[in-house]
């Protein structure tokens, strides 16, 4: 009778402290993926408004008379196509966020080569208007890597708690999975060349 009772004390107190463990493991793991969602709002809101100054940018170019207009159609694409990706806050896979951030990287690229064809318009460079965007763009940038390394931050720190033991046992049991990070730029961990 005794160690009936002994045994039956010792399954309640794992039961216990293994369900204590899971409620604060699971508390914790909703606390950390709605931290990412946060920071994931905020990575879209720096892209959103990166979109928004872009037709104002290609406006003021377009006011230069010989101006290339592939470079131009090539902006205006890369934009339509970077707003078109879509992704879903629940669902930050590493192959969404790689999707969503080629999408962006495009249109950065596309920007690039926007930016440095105005080189070539001196009436352009001298323009009020463009300047004044290109310096807000340029603290757009800024601002998407901010946002992005707060993402990656919090990616980190939900995809530790998740895969810590014991929360291991209940994140899959309650469907929280890893997120993916912001990776670099293929291609950018070689220096440009700067020639003279």
């Amino acid at each position: 009778m005794k160690t009936k009772n002994l045994a039956l004390i010792v399954i309640a107190a794992l039961v216990l402290i293994l369900g204590g463990c899971g409620c604060g493991g699971y508390n914790n793991m909703i606390k950390l993926d709605e931290s990412v969602k946060s920071q994931w709002g905020k990575v879209q809101s720096e892209y959103q408004r990166r979109a928004d100054l872009i037709p104002n940018l290609v406006s003021t170019v377009k006011g230069e008379a010989n101006f290339e207009q592939t470079t131009l159609q090539n902006v205006i694409a890369a934009r339509a196509s970077a707003t078109q990706v879509k992704i879903d806050p629940t669902n930050l896979t590493p192959e969404k966020i790689q999707e969503f951030q080629q999408a962006q990287g495009q249109l950065s690229q596309a920007l690039g080569r926007l930016l440095m064809v105005t080189e070539n318009y001196p009436t352009l460079r001298a323009n009020d208007a463009f300047r004044g965007l290109q310096t807000q763009l340029e603290g757009t940038e800024n601002r998407i890597k901010v946002a992005r390394n707060d993402f990656n931050t919090s990616v980190q720190e939900y995809n530790s708690v998740i895969r810590r033991f014991p929360n291991t046992l209940f994140a899959g049991a309650f469907g929280f999975k890893p997120k993916g990070y912001f990776q670099a730029e293929a291609g950018s961990e070689k220096a440009p060349e700067v020639k003279f």
